[in-house]
């Protein structure tokens, strides 16, 4: 029975054969094909044997073991360029460079304790807890130190700690320091604006950008400043001197185009290195320009005297009773150097008299101050590309004692820039326009600037400011050739809410030239000390009005204005063709 079994078994194994054979092959098919399909068919095996091991290679990539980690690290770090910034001559204020940044892979660190013994040899400033603390986690990514040198990355490659890389990284380098920090600002580790125009940068879709990974080096325009890079030295030259000279707590200037509104230099010392940006948080160096709002003394009598003369109820030759003190109830309000006469409109604003101006701005009316102060953008907080801006502090209640102290400066704290915007608006031929730390031409200006005062009452203060300079408070800013007009400003501080008579704050603002004026500059210095040559005075005709003399004299011929010697009095060269003089 066994043996009859036997073939049929092997009788239906060689049907099987030959019917998968004829499946495969067909029927009738040489040996030759044959091998062919066997050939085909291992391709198609090994193949597949390696699609499998590629599919596990890609899993393995974009496993968590930290290559995920270091690859979007990566991508924010080239993510995160920023534009160049360049002044108004296409000098460079601020750019990237790259900058290798030190990472470990604490899953693949095998002794922590050697890699961070070897790393604080090369770094000596590492926290080495802290770094300990990071490579014993148990995360795929950690920075251990950004932004490290050449020769640093050198040396710890040489360690050869698995588990260790580099990645490059947009650092923002400014190759002038302190002279532009005011204004430029500063970034965060992560090139994030944080101050100044940077911050702007960020608010006008910078910052999107980068969220998008759009913001890459090929595609940033770079920014054009109004600033001037050798007026802003000139400037910062002339403060530190005149801070060191008098002893003072601070100092800070700007020059304003007065035609377009452009700030061509902006400096407040001390001021602090944007390439250390930990300095900025000092309180004591802040950008008193814009940041701060101070109450600016007799400059704003411009303001005053302005109002005044546009209202047409007050003319130059018009007079006020500056014999006496004005009593305001339980105050009494007198002047520095009283002349104790009655004076001309003129005299109140070369003697800078209290009395004078308190009535000028009486005769006028409360409603009548507020809505004009508020025409000149002195009432609301001042919008300009710096983030960084103050709300003006005003009195809760505005009565007639208010209008009284506002008229000479106090009552009233406003950021120094917004009293420029105000009085460049008195000199221009009556135009307000907003003030810009971009580049600006006329026509810009043109369609946003608004008509405040008359063109005749802005050359009547023109004709004032010189007047000043000629033989008023603001002598020892006169600068022979460029044709200097101005008013000096000086305010007590208020101290636990008081007035304190050793506490002063003091400006000048000057106008050159005083016959067509193209620039404003604004000095101030706090809490100066009195020299021997001041005769024990501290007042601004003898700090402030002296270092106003100086920058002018250094950047007049950097802004093209070319000295013009011989020319006449204010009456002659300007008054003479002012329509409605009286």
């Amino acid at each position: 029975m066994t043996d009859m079994k036997a073939p049929a078994s092997a009788s239906n194994g060689s049907r099987l054969q030959r019917w998968i054979s004829s499946a495969l092959y067909g029927r009738d098919v040489d040996r030759n094909v044959k091998a062919k399909a066997r050939l085909g068919l291992a391709i198609v095996a090994f193949s597949a044997v390696y699609c499998v091991i590629a599919l596990r290679l890609v899993m393995f990539a974009t496993a968590g073991d930290g290559n995920e980690g270091r690859r979007s690290a990566g991508q924010d770090a080239t993510g995160t360029a920023r534009p160049d910034i360049f002044d108004r001559n296409g000098l460079l204020l601020a750019t990237d460079v790259k900058m290798p940044s030190l990472f470990g892979e604490p899953r693949k660190i095998i002794d922590v304790d050697e890699a961070v013994e070897l790393l604080t040899a090369v770094l000596p400033d590492l926290d080495a807890n802290e770094v300990r603390d990071r490579l014993s986690s148990k995360r795929g990514f950690a920075w251990l130190r950004r932004d490290i040198t050449p020769k640093q990355r050198h040396e710890i490659h040489r360690l050869g700690i698995p588990g260790l890389g580099f990645l490059p990284e947009n650092k923002r380098v400014y190759p002038h320091g302190p002279t532009v920090s005011h204004e430029i600002g500063h970034v965060n580790i992560d090139n994030q604006g944080i101050a100044g125009i940077e911050k702007w940068l960020d608010g006008q879709g910078l910052a999107a950008l980068h969220m998008a990974g759009f913001a890459i080096d090929r595609l940033q325009k770079p920014v054009e400043l109004a600033l001037d890079l050798r007026v802003q030295f000139a400037m910062r030259d002339e403060l530190l001197a005149a801070r060191e000279k008098y002893k003072a707590k601070a100092a800070a200037g700007l020059i304003a185009d007065v035609n377009t509104g452009e700030i061509v230099s902006l400096v407040s010392v001390p001021d602090y290195d944007p390439n250390n940006p930990r300095e900025a948080n000092d309180p004591t160096r802040i950008n008193r320009l814009t940041t701060g709002v101070f109450e600016m003394g007799s400059t704003f009598k411009a303001l005053t005297l302005a109002m005044a003369l546009d209202s047409g109820r007050i003319g130059l030759n018009s007079t006020f009773d500056a014999r006496m003190p004005l009593r305001y109830g339980r105050f009494s309000i007198s002047d520095y150097k009283g002349q104790k006469r009655v004076l001309t409109v003129p005299e109140v604003f070369t003697y800078s008299s209290n009395i004078g101006t308190a009535r000028m701005a009486l005769a006028l009316g409360v409603d009548y101050h507020k809505a004009f102060l508020k025409k000149l953008g002195q009432l609301d907080r001042l919008r300009t590309e710096l983030p960084e801006s103050a709300e003006p502090l005003l009195p809760k209640r505005w009565g007639e004692l208010n209008t009284v102290t506002i008229a000479f400066g106090h009552g009233l704290s406003v950021a120094p820039l917004q009293a420029v915007m105000g009085i460049s608006a008195l000199v221009n031929g009556g135009k307000l326009v907003p003030p810009t730390f971009l580049k600006r031409d006329q026509a810009e200006a043109d369609k946003l600037a608004r008509r405040v005062i008359k063109p005749e009452t802005s050359d009547k203060m023109r004709y004032l400011m010189r007047l000043n300079v000629e033989k008023g408070s603001g002598s020892r800013a006169n600068v022979p050739g460029y044709y200097v007009g101005g008013k000096t400003g000086t305010s007590e501080k208020v101290v636990n809410g008081r007035y304190a008579k050793n506490k002063l704050l003091n400006s000048f603002t000057a106008i050159f030239p005083s016959d067509k004026p193209r620039y404003l500059l604004l000095i101030m210095i706090d809490e100066p000390q009195p020299t021997p040559e001041s005769h024990g005075y501290a007042t601004s005709g003898w700090n402030a009005a002296p270092v106003s003399a100086r920058v002018i004299e250094r950047v007049a011929p950097l802004l093209d204005i070319k000295p013009r010697l011989d020319l006449p009095k204010a009456e002659q060269l300007i008054l003479a063709g002012v329509k409605g003089t009286p």
